[in-house]
């Protein structure tokens, strides 16, 4: 090879050397935007954190070795207007990825623009739930969301056994977002927002005092404020001039006033006293060396910087969302990638237009640089830096502040692993999940009470209460009105009982519903307590499906399932009621037995046995005394065969189980009696075709509907005990009906005055009465309490028996129903041929004895008369049983 070739070959060489060289080689430089309002209580903070961030990844050989990292902040102005614009020509300047935007209402309108240029951008301060949608996608969150925040506030209002609060936000899409979680999250704990009070952005102090004041109207004291930093301050200024920051408020701050109170650099106690009492949550980072170290380089630049503000949870976020976006650029140029962007064929300059929307580039790489993003796996100041398959940061986690006189205190944490606690979250997380004891420390309240308020007063400034009685035709033991205001009854003193036992004062006026001819509709009483006519329902409202839809009923005071009452006839017994147990079949077998059994043994026994000899005629008296006399085990013949008394053993448990089975069916026949109606039940109601009552404006008459599928025509409508009664005596046959169906204690009364009706079958549907209050009531709860003392005190059953215990009728016992005492009657028949039976043998052994003196014979030589034997035995009872007399 000569020295011109080897010169060629070596150019050449190198000039491929050279391309491969500059088609990997890294960028010197690489440029990441940061959107956010330089004037805020954010901003203040995260402006110095991010540059400190910038600083320490140039600084660090590990992280983009070689290539350097550009900033390009641009100032948002608390505008939404001015951010977008800044955001747009941020993007001009070939940005890779965006800290921000601050705001949440930016954060929507740029989102799209990054969609459409995708470049990832990473907010640490837009925490509007709403931004995690999946039209979002170049949207990434590195701080907490909204969705976490309000879950926590959620489970502090369920800690303290709250169910409504009121609900201060900006109307904003920060603000609307926010509050929509917390409406969600109280509904899961049986709770809800009872009033939304919206400030409009950027309101005057007049404006605020004015919201709230008609929020103070409301019944709600749990106040839960979502607000911007930079104006939530004038708020608890009017509340306080409100008198809104005293004894039996709750004030429940989201993060934002932890980050003003951060940022504060000296506490003026002055200022402090008009938010003393409040409930502040903050974003918690774990205590690390890595977190110390940047608190103390940032108050030393910060103080040579003469920066008065202090710093606040948000920096700690801004400064990892640099080191985030950083080690993703490394990952994404260590894979081979390149920088590129390439021109956007959808955005062009229309004639005329200065808009310049051609400069705006596509990130080539945005989608590689996205999925980098969302592998990020590092501990930052603010913990664990990564990304869940739901885009939200792991280990979301909140301190819980209480505000003082000269600052605030921890009370706190809580984490969506544990709940509320006052043990750290990260050690939380090292054992199983329990939510199930929550612990707060104590609270100092607004007025420094240290009493848990009770987060609701008397809606109107403490009016009384509007309680809705049944003005009824029937039952006024249980509600009775004498006059406008002056009502009595059993579900009257009940109610006065328990509204005693409340911890506070409780104004009550009673409205009567009806005109007492005619019993009011109970389901449109209670829909008028959902439509805030009323506030309360009391008297005999069972807790039903239909009214547990609208309405909220306390804790059951009485038992009051549905029955059946119906009249019951007497039966005269008949005189030969004792034959009715068996039928004449086996009447017949049953003698036929006795002759055959007497058979048996005579034949087993006449070889062996003197008993069992003599003439005929002896032997056959005698098959048939001793088969008889078994039925009593009185017979005086002794069994000596073996095989004998095997039949006898046999034949004598027969006996017993006819005894038996003949006492008991004649017991039954003699005491139980017969319905009129032939009902005997609730198959026996359907079933028939007979005209059915019911009390009038109560739910009976749907559920026989709809439930039974029973025809409206069989239907009778009744009013009074009066109606009752008429109708059951009437009967089908005379326009009466054949039976009632009502709830229990209606026929408890009913039956203490008319005692010739009978509860026939069983109950056959559980419910109870109860005292129907408005849908989320807080009463409701707190009046079931007290309805759970007055039952465990004995009151409940006191005030009961003083309404319902009457002396007209002895026993209601239903186990009675049908029972008559045995008389005479029933026994006349037989008594008639025990007596007709002993005057003729008597007759006979007089007559006997008469011609034995005649002929000279005694009465020994009588009884040596086999023939005779039975009649002797007869004879000699009566003659025993006359020396008693």
């Amino acid at each position: 090879m000569g020295a011109a070739q080897l010169v060629a070959w070596f150019l050449a060489f190198a000039a491929a050397a050279g391309v491969v060289s500059a088609a990997g080689a890294r960028p010197s430089e690489v440029a990441v935007g940061a959107l956010f309002t330089y004037d805020s209580t954010i901003g203040h903070a995260a402006r110095l954190a991010i540059e400190l961030a910038v600083d320490d990844v140039n600084a660090d050989g590990t992280v983009l070795s070689g290539t350097k990292l550009s900033l390009k902040s641009r100032d948002t102005n608390c505008s939404a207007f001015i951010g977008t614009v800044e955001a747009l020509q941020l993007m001009e300047e070939n940005v890779v990825a965006v800290i921000g935007p601050q705001s949440s209402g930016i954060g929507h309108v740029i989102s799209h623009v990054a969609n459409e240029l995708h470049i990832p951008l990473l907010s640490f301060a837009a925490t509007d739930p709403t931004l995690s949608a999946l039209e979002y996608p170049y949207f990434l969150r590195t701080t907490i969301s909204d969705y976490f925040q309000m879950n926590a506030v959620a489970s502090i209002v369920d800690y303290y056994q709250w169910k409504r609060v009121t609900a201060i936000y900006v109307d904003d899409d920060y603000g609307r977002g926010g509050v929509s979680a917390l409406g969600d999250a109280l509904a899961s704990k049986r709770a809800m927002i009872s009033y939304k009070a919206a400030i409009p952005p950027n309101s005057n102090s007049d404006v605020i005092s004015d919201i709230l004041f008609t929020a103070n109207m409301m019944e709600s004291r749990v106040m839960v404020v979502h607000v911007n930093p930079d104006t939530g301050m004038r708020i608890f200024s009017a509340a306080n001039e409100l008198r809104m920051m005293a004894t039996g408020y709750v004030w429940i701050v989201t993060d934002w006033l932890a980050a003003v109170l951060d940022s504060s650099a000296s506490r003026d106690l002055k200022d402090m006293s008009h938010i003393r009492g409040l409930i502040v949550l903050r974003q918690h980072t774990p205590e690390s060396d890595v977190k110390n170290e940047f608190i103390s380089k940032w108050n030393t630049v910060a103080h040579n910087r003469s920066i008065t503000s202090g710093l606040n949870s948000y920096s700690f976020y801004a400064y990892d969302s640099v080191w985030t976006v950083a080690r993703a650029i490394d990952q994404f140029l260590n894979s081979g990638q390149q920088i590129n962007f390439s021109t956007d064929p959808k955005l062009h300059d229309s004639n005329g237009s200065t808009l310049r929307l051609s400069t705006l580039k596509i990130f080539d790489g945005g989608e590689q640089m996205l999925q980098q993003l969302l592998l990020t796996n590092f501990t930052g100041v603010t913990g664990p830096v990564q990304f869940g398959s739901d885009g939200h940061l792991v280990r979301p986690a909140y301190d819980i502040l209480n505000v003082g006189g000269s600052g605030y205190r921890l009370i706190g944490y809580w984490s969506n692993h544990s709940g509320l606690s006052v043990a750290a979250p990260e050690i939380l997380y090292q054992k199983p999940p329990n939510t199930s004891a929550q612990q707060l420390y104590n609270v100092l309240w607004p007025g420094d009470s240290t009493t848990t308020p009770k987060g609701w007063v008397f809606r109107n400034n403490g009016k009384a209460l509007r309680v809705g009685v049944p003005n009824k035709a029937s039952f006024k033991d249980l509600v009775s009105s004498r006059g406008p205001g002056n009502v009595t009854g059993y579900c009257i003193d009940v109610f006065n009982a328990a509204i005693k036992l409340l911890p506070y004062p409780t104004p009550v006026q009673f409205v009567t519903i009806g005109d007492g001819t005619k019993n009011p509709s109970y389901i449109g009483i209670v829909q008028m307590v959902a439509a805030n006519i009323l506030d309360a329902a009391v008297g005999d409202f069972a807790i039903v499906r239909n009214g547990t839809a609208i309405s909220e009923y306390t804790q059951p005071y009485v038992e009051a399932g549905l029955v059946i009452v119906a009249p019951v006839k007497q039966i005269n017994p008949s005189a030969w009621a004792f034959l009715k147990p068996f039928t004449l079949e086996m009447w017949c077998v049953t003698g036929a037995l006795f002759i055959l059994v007497g058979i048996v043994v005579w034949l087993l026994e006449h070889r062996i046995n003197e008993e069992f000899r003599g003439s005929p005629r002896q032997q056959v008296i005698t098959i048939f005394w001793f088969s008889f006399s078994t039925m009593f085990t009185s017979h005086r013949e002794n069994v000596l065969s073996t095989l004998g008394r095997f039949v006898l053993i046999i034949w004598l448990f027969v006996v017993l189980i006819i005894n038996s089975s003949y006492t008991a069916s004649l017991t039954s026949i003699l005491t139980v009696q017969q319905l009129d109606t032939g009902i005997t039940g609730l198959d026996s109601l359907i079933s028939s075709s007979l005209p059915i009552g019911y009390q009038n404006g109560k739910f009976t008459k749907k559920y026989l509907i709809q439930e039974l599928n029973i025809p409206v025509s069989r239907l009778v409508a009744l009013n009074t005990i009066q109606e009752y009664a008429d109708a059951l005596n009437r009967g089908p046959k005379y326009g009466g009906v054949a039976a009632i169906v009502d709830e229990k204690p209606y026929i408890d009364i009913f039956l203490s005055y008319y005692c010739n009706f009978r509860i026939v079958g069983q109950q056959f549907t559980r419910e109870g009465w109860g005292f129907a209050f408005q849908r989320d009531s807080p009463l409701a709860a707190d009046m079931s309490t007290a309805i759970l003392q007055l039952s465990e005190s004995g009151q409940l059953q006191r005030i009961h028996d003083e309404w319902f215990t009457r002396p007209e009728c002895a026993s209601d016992d239903e186990s009675q129903v049908g029972a008559t005492r045995l008389g005479v009657g029933s026994f006349s028949g037989l008594f008639l041929i025990c007596a007709v039976s002993d005057f003729s043998i008597l007759t006979f052994f007089q007559a006997s004895v008469l011609q034995m003196a005649e002929h000279g014979n005694t009465l020994v030589h009588y009884q040596d008369n086999i023939s005779n034997r039975f009649m002797y035995i007869v004879v000699v009872i009566l003659i025993q049983a006359s020396t008693f007399h």
